[in-house]
């Protein structure tokens, strides 16, 4: 019978405890969800600074954008999003994608399209960045997390042997919440001729004084990122990405990046939403500030409580737990209380590293996140 291995691995799955599974949310209520018609507290959301729920009025209504951004699909609305994106983040020229995943994948399978060209990133990248790599004609390499020590070996064992190196991380890590060390990837990138690209999707919104992400926080230009992603449905609130870089890079991947080139573009209202948001993100620097006290709040509570912690200090605050099955088992103790934190598990995760990824906003309240720690020790003591 073909196709018989449809119901052996989903079979599999769910005998690992690893099957996944839909869950509609109903409603949106702030820092609460509700489902099946019970209210919780949301703290797996990637809405760090609550503007998915703000009211923001836009400039247009117009909720089609009948092509793909090359024939009739990039309106006034698409230009001036990325304009007001290329000036605060000092580029010459965005690009506008759909996803985060199809502006990782596109980038690569685009500009590393030659054998003699050589990827190495981040173990822990983003899938969507693993997928773009593997599916390139160039050859891929990766090194340990956050290992600068390796990624010099890796260069200077193997950059003489490649016309064009790309050295790839995420700026804070979407599953550990940690940070890269930038300033050091930018030094070694600088002094073995390669490019850093690097995918700030959990980083826009949040860090930076006025949350333009790694660029603002740590003063990098162009010439240090050559290549900046950035995406729009985490702390920014609404959906889809962007590219950043010179003029030549952009117009290359207008004319190569068959994601782009192949996708109608998303809606003039939804880039005039994303404009609005990323100017009241830019302009509220209340939620940033609250976020932040959250953050310590959390952890010093955590602390406090016996709850081991890594050593991320963003809003991804991971639980390590170890394996799937009790992973979701504390994910459903939380849930009877009224807490939603979901559990993730291998394969988003490293096998032995499944966690409760638990998500803080400036939605929440420091009772909600101590209601939330309370439950979390009672449950891990047992």
């Amino acid at each position: 019978m073909a196709f018989e291995f449809i119901d052996d691995e989903l079979a599999q799955r769910e005998s690992l405890d690893l099957l996944r599974s839909h869950v509609c949310i109903e409603e949106y209520q702030q820092q609460f969800v509700k489902v099946s018609g019970q209210r919780f507290l949301n703290f797996s959301s990637n809405d760090y600074l609550g503007l998915a729920q703000a009211e923001i009025e836009t400039d247009t209504n117009i909720v089609g954008s009948g092509g793909s951004p090359l024939v009739t699909g990039y309106s006034a609305q698409h230009r001036a999003l990325c304009e007001h994106i290329a000036q605060n983040i000092e580029r010459e020229a965005v690009l506008l994608f759909n996803s985060g995943f199809a502006a990782n994948s596109s980038v690569c399978q685009a500009l590393m399209n030659q054998e003699q060209q050589l990827i190495l990133s981040d173990k822990l990248i983003h899938a969507s960045f693993i997928d773009g790599a593997m599916a390139s004609k160039a050859q891929y390499k990766r090194f340990k997390h956050n290992d600068s020590a390796q990624l010099t070996q890796l260069l200077q064992k193997y950059r003489s042997s490649y016309r064009d190196v790309l050295v790839a991380s995420e700026s804070v890590f979407s599953m550990d919440g940690d940070q890269a060390p930038v300033s050091e990837l930018v030094r070694q990138c600088q002094e073995h001729d390669a490019w850093l690209m690097l995918d700030d999707a959990h980083g826009l919104g949040v860090l930076g004084k006025n949350g333009w992400g790694i660029v603002e926080q740590g003063g990098f230009e162009q010439e240090h990122i050559p290549i900046l992603i950035g995406t729009f449905g985490k702390a920014v609130g609404t959906g889809g990405a962007f590219v950043a870089g010179s003029n030549a890079l952009i117009e290359y991947l207008s004319n190569f990046a068959r994601h782009y080139i192949y996708s109608t573009a998303f809606s003039p209202l939804h880039a005039a939403t994303t404009l609005a948001h990323l100017n009241a993100m830019s302009e509220q620097n209340w939620r940033r500030e609250k976020l932040n006290d959250n953050i310590q709040h959390f952890r010093a509570l955590a602390t406090q409580l016996g709850i081991p912690l890594t050593a991320s200090v963003s809003a991804i605050q991971p639980i390590m737990v170890g394996e799937p099955k009790r992973a979701l088992m504390l994910s459903e103790q939380l849930m009877e209380k009224g807490f939603w934190v979901k559990a993730i598990r291998h394969p988003t995760v490293p096998k032995n590293s499944d966690r409760l990824r638990i998500t803080l906003t400036s939605m929440h309240e420091k009772e909600d996140i101590t209601g939330l720690l309370q439950i979390l020790a009672e449950a891990m003591s047992r």
